[in-house]
């Protein structure tokens, strides 16, 4: 991309700034930002962001910050490094990478059907395919924590429970939205449903 991803612009704020917001007003009670390369800048961003207000602040509702000295040795690394982070007992777990921005009300959907399942891990699917956010059962906590680059990362947490996956429709590919390189950067700044409630 050229630049940090978490401090890419992403509608009158950072895009890590927008990502916390969304997944505060989807209800996430404890959202941690795992920071690596810039992480001082990251952490400064979302330390001093104007967006998450008292209403979103509310209750025992906050936001946490993890840094992870070893983020050139794969994405395995920040998923151990904000579980540790977070309390050891959870309902639930939610894992997105900042550079896949969702809508709040994509998440809260998801969040609400993992609820209701019953099932230890779920994923939202477009076409036949899954995307993120990927909510795991608190329960799965000691897998997350022993994911590795070596063994595909999520990927053989989900394997392991193929046959549970609480798989959740949309029929929007917002849900598969990863921003890789420039052009996909771009293209979703026109089509992303603006956050701002001016808008």
């Amino acid at each position: 991309m050229g630049s940090s991803k978490p401090l890419l612009p992403w509608f009158g704020a950072t895009l890590v700034e927008r990502q916390v917001e969304a997944l505060l007003r989807a209800g996430v009670d404890i959202v941690c930002v795992v920071t690596g390369y810039r992480g001082d800048e990251v952490a400064a961003a979302v330390g001093g962001s104007a967006l998450f207000t008292d209403a979103l602040l509310n209750g025992d509702r906050r936001v946490v910050m993890a840094h992870n000295p070893n983020f050139k040795d794969g994405k395995t690394t920040s998923i151990r490094a904000g579980l540790a982070a977070l309390p050891t007992r959870l309902g639930a777990i939610a894992v997105l990478a900042v550079d896949q921005p969702r809508p709040a009300s994509v998440t809260l959907r998801v969040l609400e059907s993992h609820a209701a399942s019953g099932r230890p891990a779920t994923s939202p699917r477009f076409d036949g395919h899954g995307g993120h956010p990927l909510v795991f059962d608190g329960a799965l906590m000691p897998e997350l924590e022993a994911v590795s680059e070596a063994k595909e990362g999520l990927r053989e947490v989900m394997r392991r429970h193929a046959q549970q996956i609480n798989w959740v429709p949309f029929d929007d590919p917002i849900v598969r939205l990863d921003l890789n390189t420039p052009d996909a950067y771009q293209a979703a700044l026109k089509t992303f449903p603006d956050p701002r409630p001016s808008r």
